[in-house]
């Protein structure tokens, strides 16, 4: 498994797109006009311990950030198709662990795709073979996801805030963080990211491009996350847990919960609330549970 694993890896780094990482400058441009009374939407799929986030843009594209674990594939797979998703612009896989990435295989064999983002790390794992055997098997190419790439989608603006570094101990510090901006209002997807990550987000990106609506909570409501500085730099009105009901790492902590309600922010939990949806006309957001 070794010499697959350095034979694909070779072949798939050589095709990344390397950027710099350093502090990065932004020039938002003009977002594709949308059409008519369309509407963003991000939906916060329950799938238990894991993540999975679909995103479905004013001018009809699709987006997959992560797709939970092994055991939750047929479930994304049929919640895209219940949503009528025949095709993805992206996925993206924010790091490698099996509770983010378990279901991207069987998404990626089962939907035309026509970009994967993933950190540039590996993962001695089966999970995490079976996704690079599923994009090498569609002929795909794998996008670095690092600070200052962007997502590349129409009606929107999607931008990688993290990974900044190249290297880290810990593998949930190499998670992709994106920034997704529709009109006037904005959300911040964190996957596994710690408050290392977040502290280098805070050095490297402006100010003015943290502050967000509604955030995706780092590492399920894990302690490890959602540090005081960077809370304070989002300031977001919604923030987003996504985790298992009695879930055996005790998440949502309660330092983060402590954290986000003395802000008076609104939480919303998979493990409580079922699916999340969020539906932006670009000024107003509307939230919709339990779908």
């Amino acid at each position: 498994m070794k010499q697959k694993y350095a034979i694909v890896m070779t072949l798939i780094f050589s095709l990344l797109l390397l950027t710099s990482c350093g502090s990065i400058e932004v020039v938002v441009e003009p977002v594709q006009q949308a059409q008519e009374n369309q509407e963003l939407e991000v939906h916060f799929i329950d799938v238990g311990q894991g993540d999975a986030i679909l995103i479905r843009t004013p001018m009809d594209e699709n987006i997959l950030i992560d797709a939970g674990g092994n055991d939750d594939e047929e479930r994304v797979v049929d919640y895209l198709r219940s949503q009528g998703v025949a095709s993805l612009k992206a996925v993206v896989g924010t790091h490698p662990h099996e509770d983010h990435i378990g279901g991207l295989d069987q998404v990626i064999n089962q939907f035309s795709v026509e970009k994967v983002y993933m950190p540039k790390v590996v993962h001695d794992t089966k999970t995490f073979e079976d996704v690079l055997d599923a994009i090498d098997h569609k002929g795909l190419k794998i996008t670095r996801a690092i600070s200052g790439e962007k997502l590349e989608i129409e009606g929107a603006q999607g931008l990688f805030l993290a990974p900044v570094a190249d290297k880290y101990k810990e593998l949930n510090n190499y998670s992709a963080v994106i920034r997704l901006q529709y009109k006037d209002t904005v959300f911040l997807f964190t996957g596994d990211a710690e408050a290392l990550v977040e502290e280098e987000i805070l050095s490297s990106v402006p100010r003015s491009l943290l502050k967000a609506d509604v955030l995706k909570v780092g590492h399920h409501g894990s302690y490890s996350s959602t540090s005081a500085p960077f809370l304070e730099a989002v300031t977001p009105g919604y923030a987003v847990i996504q985790l298992g009901k009695d879930n055996k790492y005790g998440h949502p902590h309660r330092e983060t919960m402590d954290s986000l309600e003395n802000k008076g922010i609104q939480v919303l939990r998979t493990d409580t609330d079922g699916t999340v949806v969020f539906k932006s006309d670009g000024q107003k957001i509307q939230v919709l549970k339990g779908e």
